[in-house]
């Protein structure tokens, strides 16, 4: 049951970062989780480099957390697409 609700955290996440990016329409739902679960773990090593404590469980600080780590992975990969 626990990896249900990391599911279900991990596609909050990447799908509020989708709006805050503008790319909703590019992505599904299966997108928006991948994205959502990356977003966390890269948010929690950004969270960490600046010296805070990265996705501490299932709660609203982890999933401001997230979505800033998706919002990262977005960009990321738009300049990839545009170096190319």
């Amino acid at each position: 049951m626990n990896i249900i609700l990391w599911i279900i955290f991990g596609a909050i996440a990447g799908w509020v970062a989708s709006i805050l990016m503008k790319s909703n329409g590019s992505q599904g739902p299966v997108g928006d989780i991948v994205l959502g679960i990356v977003g966390a773990i890269v948010g929690g090593f950004a969270m960490n480099f600046f010296g805070q404590s990265g996705v501490t469980g299932f709660n609203l600080y982890s999933l401001i957390v997230a979505v800033i780590g998706a919002v990262l992975v977005v960009a990321a990969a738009r300049m990839l697409r545009r170096a190319q």
